[in-house]
């Protein structure tokens, strides 16, 4: 078991930002072969490279497979675009009807206090935005959305999304919440976050200070690998399970990164019985642009999560779900176990893989 007091924290989580990676310039000091660090140059200038050291400090740079490095260091493939990719894969900017706001479903909206993360993933379906936009917070960006919000009593749940809202400072932070906490019909403020990930060092008291009150907090953390899982994530998540957060994950099935029973068995497990938290959606990869060398088929992660079923306990399964293009939002992508139906007798295969029929008995 480990002992959270051995973790020792930087003394400033900003400085974890400063001795990483922030320019094209900063990946000329990583042990990169040249040919590498000139690929990954020539992504960095079309999609914007960031890594925290905390982050780059897991990274086996002997092994060229590694999947952290994968999910940080630009390479070439991003720059191989595939007919039928979208800019904007999940029409975030369709149903924009203000700046910096999504209304897609009826009772919740996403706002993008920031488009600037503490890490950039090479394989977000943001990243067009990231890279256009590149806005940071200030109070007047926000108050059309804030307005909106506040306009339509049917949203009962805020996201903040981005960027990365936990890369903002605390008293931004505090703003933020201060704001939408003061809207009465809104209940739940949703915050997705690759900060407990990358920057752990990040999660500090004044961080959870600034979220509490009225609203119920819901943290959606972005693991992606069993590697991610350290001393310092364990102690970022344990402090905000105490402040009261519930506490969920979404991965990306990602190849080369993830997409092995073992690696997702591993991850879903630590997640759940090392962090206390719950693996909530594994996304198939978005038709992002440039993104074809890390997208599996869709049958190959209906495979992965079948055999998932098999091997893990229901609370550490995931849902794998597509986020459909033109907004048609998330669907589950089964597999179904489902093999026929004959009025009221259905045939079902169990997790053993066997056959058996089930007979509906209702009340009339």
């Amino acid at each position: 078991m480990t002992d959270l007091k051995d973790v020792t924290r930087p003394p400033d989580w900003q400085d974890d930002v400063r001795q990483g990676v922030r320019h094209v310039r900063d990946l000329a000091a990583l042990p990169l072969s040249p040919a590498e660090r000139a690929a990954a140059q020539e992504a960095a200038s079309r999609h914007k490279v960031r890594a925290p050291k905390a982050y780059l400090d897991l990274i086996d740079w002997n092994d060229p497979a590694d999947p952290i490095r994968a999910q940080v260091i630009p390479s070439l493939g991003e720059l191989q675009e595939v007919d039928g990719e979208l800019g904007d894969p999940i029409a975030d900017h369709e149903f924009s009807p203000v700046p910096r706001l999504t209304h897609r479903h009826a009772d919740r909206v996403l706002l993008f206090p920031t488009y600037q993360c503490a890490v950039y993933c090479r394989f977000c379906f943001r990243k067009e935005s990231l890279t256009s936009i590149g806005r940071g917070y200030t109070r007047e960006a926000l108050e059309p959305a804030l307005a909106y919000i506040a306009d339509h009593s049917e949203i009962r749940e805020v996201i903040l999304t981005g960027g990365d809202p936990l890369s903002l400072p605390d008293k931004a932070l505090a703003e933020i919440f201060a704001r939408i906490e003061a809207i009465p019909h809104v209940r739940l403020l949703r915050i997705h976050t690759r900060v407990p990930v990358a920057l752990p060092s990040r999660i500090t008291s004044g961080l959870v200070a600034a979220l509490q009150g009225r609203l119920m907090i819901t943290v959606v953390t972005h693991f992606n690998h069993a590697r991610e899982i350290t001393p310092a994530t364990e102690m970022a998540c344990r402090t905000m399970r105490q402040a009261g957060f519930v506490l969920l994950n979404q991965s990306v099935l990602l190849k080369g990164v993830n997409d092995t029973v073992e690696a997702l068995e591993e991850l879903c497990r630590e997640l759940m019985y090392r962090l206390g938290v719950k693996p909530y959606y594994l996304h198939h990869g978005d038709l992002a642009r440039g993104m074809a060398h890390r997208r599996t088929t869709i049958a190959q992660g209906q495979a992965l999560v079948e055999a998932l079923r098999a091997r893990l306990s229901g609370i550490c399964n995931p849902v794998y779900v597509l986020d459909l293009p033109e907004g048609g939002g998330k669907v589950p992508l089964g597999p179904c176990p489902i093999e026929g139906r004959d009025g009221e007798s259905w045939r079902i295969r169990g997790q053993d893989g066997a056959m058996r029929d089930y007979r509906e008995i209702v009340c009339e």
